[in-house]
Formats: structure tokens, C-alpha cells, sequence
């Protein structure tokens, strides 16, 4: 299996104006190892994160280009594995970042949060600090995307080419549907967490080094607006603005439009999301926030033409 790791500086953009560090073709199983969030720059209890870190966080390893890839086409991610390379993860209390502080975007006059360095001590599948801050081994991709169309954006900010979501059900087990439009998508991902609570509350999960391992595929010329995941058992579709409830709505109404791709009614669909759909709450941090939407597959495949749809989706994925 070939790794991927990035040569020169990393990207903190998602962007279609850089030289892509590998190619990849469809059905390609590769390895690609990614920075923490912070480029490795905290390391011990006494650093102080202002006067260490910039403007530069979610370093990003990328972009890839996925061979036959087209705009109007949808890049399947099946995320095989993630591995530490490294026996330790951190989070940080930032000034004035975070879901209880105020923020650039969220003023008011009182003063900041202390700023804060958690080490944890990975041992045995569990991340220790101390006997209460113990918690087990939750590996997931805080950042991936495909290049916008034409601007670039911030490693730090989510939105419909995928970005920093930090969503937890973007995991080993799982396949993620991205966005395609650029020529060969341009893949990016890194900000790997050890863990992470809903929300990402204080705006800093658990950070860590990885090698996560990936196969990509494609599914030729059919589009979607916002990124969907798949798991074993559920559909899900994220959106990321401000306000909250419109993240919300994004992500509502385009599991609403995935149903109806799979045979459903629209109206019978929106029914069925307000009577057994789930909703949580990815980040309440970043410049826009991350919404997920779900619903289990015992009933979004209800019905022959709902199958029918699934296996031929699967059939085109390879």
C-alpha cells in the first residue's frame, strides 16, 4: 500500500491554486499521514498557545488528485483505519476561543478563558490526563474536503466542500461522499482527533499525529451540494453555517433530497425525518457551525425502490 506524506510546508487553505503531493486512482486503498492542528508546536504543560501558535492551524495534508475525477461528479472516501503515530494527544484553552468565551464573532467585554494546556498520555486504547480526564480511543478525521470551485478557504472553516466539520462519525468503518468540482477533486484532510464530544466545546479536541488509511472511488457525474456519510447502519448528511438552525436546515433538507434519490416521496420523507430523524451538534466553535443529520437505514430502505437505488449507488462505487 503506498503513503502519502506531505513534502514542504503544509496547506492551510482548501484550494484549487496548489500542486497536488499524489495522485490516486479510483479503488485506491493509500495511507496518508497527517500533522495535529497545531503542527506539533504544543508539547508540554507550560507552553502558552498565544504566543506560540498564529494565524496557521489544521495543517492539511493535500491536496490529492483522484484520476477521472470531474466537476459534477461525487468522491466516495472509505476510511479504512487510524493509526497514532505518536503515544500522546493535546487540547488547549485558547483566549477567546471557544463555545463558552467570547470570540471574534460572538463579542462581549469580559475576559478571557486561562489559557491551558491537557496532555494525554495514550496507553491501552485509553488518553489519560489524570483519574477524571480518561477517555478511550475515538479516532476521527476533523478536516476533509474537495477544492471549492473557485476561492480558497480557511482550514479551520466548514462548509459545503466538507472542511472542518469536526464530525465524529467521519471514522474508520465509514464512507464519506464529498463534492467534486475541480478536475481531479482535490482531496485534503488532517486535524486527526483521539476523541472529541459533541460540539468540541472548548473548541480544541483531542489532537493527535496519524496515518489514516483511505479508499478512494467515484461516482461518475452525479453531484451533490453538501457532504453525506455513510455508515453501517445510518445516512447522514452534514451542514455548516450560522445561524445554528441553519446548519440545521441544510442538513434536514438534504437528507430529505438523498431520500428521495433512494424512492422516497418528498413529503413522506419529511415526515418520517421529523418523526425518527436524529440531529447533533459536530462544532459550536468554528466560523461557520456543523450540524449532522441522520436517520438509521432500517428505515431510509424501506420499500423495493429504495433498495433497488442503494445497490445500484453501491454497484457504481465499485
Amino acid at each position: 500500500m503506498r503513503e502519502i506524506r506531505q513534502h514542504g510546508p503544509y496547506h492551510y487553505v482548501f484550494s484549487r491554486y496548489v500542486e497536488p503531493v499524489a495522485h490516486v486512482k479510483p479503488g485506491e486503498t493509500v495511507a496518508i499521514y497527517t500533522d495535529d492542528a497545531f503542527e506539533s508546536q504544543i508539547t508540554q504543560g507550560s507552553d502558552r498557545p498565544s504566543q506560540i501558535l498564529g494565524a496557521y492551524l489544521n495543517p492539511q495534508t493535500g491536496p490529492i488528485y483522484v484520476e477521472g475525477a470531474e466537476p459534477g461528479d461525487t468522491l466516495v472516501v472509505r476510511i479504512v483505519d487510524s493509526e497514532p503515530t505518536r503515544d500522546w494527544a493535546v487540547s488547549v484553552f485558547v483566549p477567546y476561543f471557544g463555545g463558552l468565551t467570547a470570540t471574534k464573532l460572538t463579542r462581549t467585554l469580559h475576559d478571557p478563558l486561562p489559557e491551558k494546556v491537557w496532555l494525554y498520555q495514550l496507553r491501552d486504547g485509553w488518553l489519560e490526563h489524570n483519574e477524571r480526564l480518561r477517555f478511550p480511543w475515538r479516532p476521527f478525521m476533523g478536516t476533509v474536503g474537495t477544492a471549492p470551485e473557485l476561492e480558497a478557504l480557511s482550514a479551520l472553516t466548514p462548509f459545503d466542500h466538507g472542511g472542518n466539520m469536526d464530525v465524529p462519525d467521519v471514522k474508520p468503518g465509514n464512507t464519506v461522499y464529498l463534492p467534486v468540482r475541480v478536475p481531479g477533486a482535490l482531496f485534503f484532510t488532517g486535524d486527526c482527533h483521539a476523541g472529541q464530544g459533541q460540539g468540541e466545546l472548548c473548541g480544541v479536541a483531542l489532537e493527535i499525529t496519524a496515518k489514516v488509511t483511505m479508499t478512494f472511488d467515484l461516482i461518475k457525474q452525479k453531484p451533490i451540494a453538501w457532504p453525506r456519510i455513510e455508515s453501517p447502519e445510518e445516512l447522514m448528511v452534514v451542514g455548516s453555517a450560522r445561524p445554528m438552525e441553519d446548519a440545521a436546515r441544510i442538513a434536514y433538507a438534504e437528507l430529505v433530497g438523498w431520500l428521495t434519490e433512494l424512492g422516497w416521496d418528498r413529503w413522506e420523507a419529511y415526515e418520517a425525518l421529523t418523526q425518527i430523524g436524529d440531529l447533533y451538534v459536530g462544532n459550536m466553535v468554528d466560523t461557520y457551525y456543523s450540524l449532522v443529520a441522520k436517520i438509521r437505514k432500517e428505515y431510509a430502505l424501506v420499500g423495493h425502490r429504495a433498495e433497488s437505488s442503494l445497490k445500484a449507488t453501491e454497484s457504481t462505487t465499485g
